[in-house]
Parts: structure tokens; sequence; C-alpha cells
């Protein structure tokens, strides 16, 4: 395909054309422009490492704000890493929001080209990115293995089909205990997406202030082993009303707010239809699978609730089917195999809505042996990493591409490479409020459980 590109230099229209030699010590540069159609930003710092980071964004549901590309987990991750010598790029990808995982490949290896040609050929190429972007960064590495030299990829629903569908539990839950009468929650091919969402939420928002509510809550979350725990800042609750009201937000604003009617009619534009299914699930079954089972028992007991008769209501519930064409797409393009034909290193938060339970899906999916470190930092909500963490997790990845060989991963050893990096990069968002504070390394041990839906 001809490619029309754009570029804006901060620097004359010369150095377009300067050979990978000159542009390592070319000095500080900035290339704006767009290829077929994806707005891309390249970053080079003012000594080149010869290490590009080629970062992918996360999901971005219709109606996020616009702002230019970004290169790291946090805001502050791009100035430390030009601080540290590594080029930046990142494609806006074409389309921007919504489900554009199989454009998102085709646009950061479009990328990668083109900084190639214009700015120079790394010495090691990094794919790296948050959230679904993970997940983009395992596929490009699959889809183009002699191209990509490793992946850091953070705070990954690694099995994007499997996180869909466990949402779309979560939901079918929600409607069938709490609000089974009302029309205006459809849960996918909704007739009007957005009042499905926001009547779901007003149910749950209802729902959580009365015990039965709040048990119902617990026992739908479940579906998906989502923890009732949900600031990066404060310990987790330890009543249950506590907890639950933990849950209430989470599933609101994600299962509810991202992957549900309104996410789910995106997803069915790309991939040509419903994709998303419950057929065939028996929740009493996955009740047992999940580890908030004895939690979900305890919420019930405090609302006089009989969980076996609300299970029974879900057996009893229509279930939903997915167009065969859409659930190939799915498993085409929205699944890494687990080739990992380079090196990967995963971060993850001990407790997120994109469970670390992913984590435990692909190391069973990678057969190639020694090309994955997991690591995981134990604080809660999601991506919610300092840039010290960020830093260290690069550095595990580039020892392994550099030498051949893994660098001890024990987390005392990591805290104390983090800590070392001070509090100018320990800061930590948090989702619940909206603010930043310093916390210190967490890097823990921690075995997660198996993922409840997983694609294959």
């Amino acid at each position: 395909m001809k490619r029309f590109i754009k570029v804006v230099a901060a620097v004359a229209a010369l150095s377009m054309l300067l050979t990978p030699a000159a542009a390592e010590t070319s000095g500080r540069q900035t290339y704006t422009g767009e290829i077929d159609g994806a707005a891309f930003k390249v970053e080079m710092p003012e000594r080149w490492n010869g290490t590009l980071l080629i970062f992918s964004h996360p999901y971005y549901p219709d109606g996020m704000p616009a702002f230019p590309p970004g290169y790291g987990n946090r805001v502050d991750s791009e100035r430390f890493f030009l601080e540290q010598g590594y080029a930046l790029a990142a494609s806006d990808f074409r389309g921007r929001t919504g489900f554009v995982v199989k454009e998102a490949v085709r646009d950061q290896i479009g990328l990668l080209d083109w900084f190639e040609q214009h700015v120079g050929r790394p010495r090691r190429t990094v794919a790296t990115g948050s959230s679904g972007g993970g997940t983009i960064s395992l596929l490009l590495a699959e889809q183009y293995p002699r191209r990509i030299d490793g992946v850091l990829a953070m705070c990954t629903p690694i099995d994007l089909y499997g996180q869909l569908n466990m949402s779309l539990d979560i939901n079918f839950a929600l409607k069938t205990l709490l609000a089974p009468q009302d029309p205006a929650i459809e849960l996918v091919n909704a007739r009007d997406p957005k009042t499905s969402v926001s009547r779901l939420q007003a149910v749950i928002a209802a729902g959580v202030e009365t015990p039965q509510g709040r048990a119902r809550i617990a026992l739908a979350s479940a579906f998906g082993n989502v923890t009732g725990w949900n600031s990066a800042l404060d310990p987790k609750p330890t009543s249950i009303e506590g907890q639950i009201r933990a849950l209430a937000a989470i599933t609101s604003g994600g299962s509810v707010g991202v992957f549900g009617a309104v996410g789910q009619a995106d997803l069915a534009s790309h991939a040509g239809g419903n994709p998303s299914y419950n057929v065939g699930m028996d929740y009493a079954r996955q009740l047992l699978k999940s580890d908030q089972a004895a939690f979900v028992r305890s919420a019930y007991r405090e609302a006089g609730l009989d969980v076996g008769k609300d299970l029974a209501r879900l057996a009893a519930a229509p279930r939903i089917s997915p167009e065969p064409a859409a659930r190939q797409w799915m498993l085409r393009y929205a699944v890494p195999r687990g080739t990992a034909p380079s090196p990967v290193v995963t971060l993850h938060n001990t407790v997120d809505l994109a469970v670390a339970d992913h984590e435990r899906w692909y190391a069973g999916q990678v057969r190639a042996e020694g090309r994955l470190r997991q690591l995981f930092v134990d604080r809660a909500t999601h991506c919610a990493f300092t840039v010290a963490e960020e830093s260290v997790a690069l550095d595990t990845l580039l020892t392994r591409i550099d030498r051949g060989r893994w660098p001890t991963t024990d987390p005392r050893r990591l805290n104390a490479s983090a800590d070392t990096l001070g509090e100018d990069w320990s800061q930590v968002y948090d989702f619940a409020t909206n603010t930043d504070a310093v916390r210190p390394p967490a890097f823990a041990t921690y075995r997660p459980s198996p993922l409840l839906r997983p694609s294959r």
C-alpha cells in the first residue's frame, strides 16, 4: 500500500535523511506524522543508546479525549527513558479508539519501517505496551519475529477473548439477578448500547446499597475472579460491604463501562458480528472454580440469601451464542499463540480487573523454554506501576536479550534495584481517586489462579 507520510520534525528537514550512524549522534529530536491514516510520534534522546522502545497504547473506548501518543505506562515514563538514552516510538493506530487490534499490529510495523528508513536501524527493538497494548506487543512479536528482539507487556489481559467473555459472564449475572425484566439492558447486539450500559450501571448503584444486592454483585464478579480492592494507594477493605463496594466500582467502570454493550458493539463492528458467548456455561461450576467462592458465600450468609437459588436462576436464563465467523476472527487476530519467538517479560499487579490469571494462562501457552519471565507487583487496580518498577522490568528483559540468560528475578533484588531510582520515579497512579502518590517498590512472589474463561 502506498503510504502518505507527512513529517514535522523538531530539526531541519535535512535530518530526515540522516544515516543510522549520524542519527545516533544528532541530538534531541521529535518527529510527528501520519502513516496510512495513523498518527505517530517519535522521540530521539540526546545520545541514543541504540535501543528503540515501540509502545502500543491501551484499548481506548469511544469518546476518549484526544492527546499525543504516549510512550510508557505513565506520562513520566517518557522523560525517564529519554534520559536513559532510549529512542521512543508510538503509533496512535488508525481509528485510534475501539477494538483496533488488527490495525494496530500493521500500524506499529509500519512505524518501525519508517523509523529504520528515516532515523536508523536499532541495535535492539523492544515492543512494549500497557493493558490491551501489551496484547498488541505480543501479537507484533509473533507476527514479525525477525523485527522484534523482546517484549515487555504490562497489566495485560493477554487472552482478550477470554477477558471479554468473562465480562459477559459478569454482566449476564448482574442483569439476570438484579434486573431480569429491564428490556433496555441488552448485553450484545444492543439496539441502544449507551442506554444499555447506563441502565446496568444504575442497577449496580442501587444494588450495592442493600445486603441482597451486594451479595449478587459479589457472585457476578466472582465469574471473573475479580477481587474487592480498588485502590493502589490504600489497603484492601476488611469488611464484606467495603469489598463489595469496591467490586461495584470496578465492575461498573470495567465490565460494564468498557466491555459492556458499547464495547461489544464496537467489537462486533471489527469482528463482523458478535463473538462473545456463554452457551454451555455452568455458573455453579464456575463459582466452584473461582478463588472468590468463599467470599461470595460469606456475602450470601450476611444477606440471608441462598446462593443455590440464584445459581439456579442463572442456569435457567437464556444463553448468548457467538457468530462463528466473528469467533474465528477473534481467535485469529486478538489472541496470542504463545510462540514467544523473542524473550518476553510480563508485569502485572496482583489485583486487577484484567486479572493476573491471564499470566498463568499465557505461561501455559508458551512452549519455548526460557523465553518468559513474569513479574508481579503487590498492588491493586489497573496498571499501577511506578516508572522505577517499569524500568526494572525492562532491564530484566534487556539482560536476557544481551546475555542470553535471565538475571535473578527474586523480588528482594528487584525492589532493591527499583529503590535506587528514588522517589522522583516512584509515583503510583490510582484510578479510583485520579491521584498520584509515592509508594515503595512492591515486587512480590505470586501465583495467580487459573483463568476462568480461556479462549483455548
